[in-house]
């Protein structure tokens, strides 16, 4: 029998199917339309882990081809389908965790293009279809865990960014990967709209210096559940590195830049004391707002009573990737 690596979850770290419906109509009985600053955070998420979005209201997705390895997982438990594309954080299309199931389905991500450019000797511009066809995809179980202390387990469809640096062939000072999403005001209401958009100065921007880029963990995803990503969580792809926190993870990317300098990122323009470059996911580093060190895990509890689990280092991947960062002070370079 092969042994499980140590990051590999078990079923009690995951969470338990279950479905839940009519989410219009429980917010309007709890007179809950904006759940506000004034509800704590934990409360936010336990009661929106309530709130699906029906089915039928939500953008066709088509079945990806896609290998399965017993290396990433595919045992697990996971988190229910409906919840992880009814909860999130896409601020492109508005700041509440239903609002990017609401208002993202009219994204147009077909067609699609992806340019990798930069310190490379073979800079690219990709079609979805011909990153499909280059780069086989395999499912990927990772934990995902927000800065706002919630989680979810995910069974990302991708393959290794690597592979499309790889491609590109990095020059001698390339040491950072920058990353763009989309800029498309008139698609994502949120770019709009500094209210709707919480803020912030588009487009989306991320980076990771080029180890972490490279490091097998670290994909690039096209779907998830076996089939292609929905607009609210990214489509039709997105990064995922599993032991950061998610707002490293950049959806809908459409531009990769390598490059010798430390690229902006977003949430660290917009607060840098609260969002670092680099935002492993650390317990013992709180966030100035609220505690690290647990979280709760979206579809694990009822109403107001889900259940809350220890925050690992590096989100459980640390033997993984803990060398990554050896010598560093990570209260300092958080």
């Amino acid at each position: 029998m092969t042994n499980k690596p140590k990051w590999q979850l078990s079923a009690e770290q995951v969470t338990p199917e279950r479905v839940f419906q009519q989410r219009r109509k429980i917010v309007q009985a709890l007179g809950l339309s904006a759940i506000g600053a004034s509800v704590p955070l934990g409360v936010q998420a336990g009661l929106l882990d309530w709130f699906g979005q029906p089915e039928e209201q939500l953008a066709p997705r088509r079945s990806l081809s896609f290998e399965k390895t017993l290396r990433y997982g595919i045992n697990d438990e996971l988190t229910p389908e409906d919840k992880i594309v009814s909860h999130n954080n896409f601020y492109e299309f508005g700041t509440d965790k239903t609002d990017p199931a609401k208002n993202a389905q009219s994204l147009i991500t077909d067609p699609w293009s992806l340019t990798i450019e930069g310190d490379v000797a073979n800079p690219r511009v990709w079609t979805v279809e011909d990153i499909l066809k280059e780069f086989p995809l395999e499912e990927r179980i990772y934990r995902m865990r927000c800065v706002e202390a919630w989680s979810m387990v995910i069974p990302w469809l991708g393959f290794s960014l690597a592979n499309l640096i790889e491609k590109a062939e990095p020059g001698a000072s390339a040491k950072y990967v920058a990353f763009e999403t989309l800029y498309d005001p008139e698609q994502m209401p949120g770019q709009k709209s500094r209210f709707v958009g919480g803020g912030i100065n588009y487009p989306y921007v991320e980076g990771l210096r080029l180890d972490e880029a490279m490091h097998p963990l670290t994909i690039l995803s096209l779907g998830l559940y076996g089939k292609t990503l929905p607009p609210q969580n990214g489509a039709p792809i997105r990064l995922v590195v599993p032991w950061k926190y998610g707002f490293k993870s950049i959806k809908s990317i459409v531009k990769i830049r390598i490059t010798d300098k430390m690229p902006p990122t977003t949430w660290n323009q917009l607060a840098s004391n609260e969002y670092g470059f680099y935002a492993n996911v650390n317990p013992n580093v709180s966030h100035p707002r609220w505690s690290q060190a647990s979280e709760r895990r979206i579809g694990s509890g009822g109403l107001l009573s889900a259940k809350r689990i220890p925050t690992e280092p590096f989100n459980g991947y640390g033997d993984q990737v803990a060398s990554l960062y050896e010598g560093m002070d990570l209260r300092q370079w958080y």
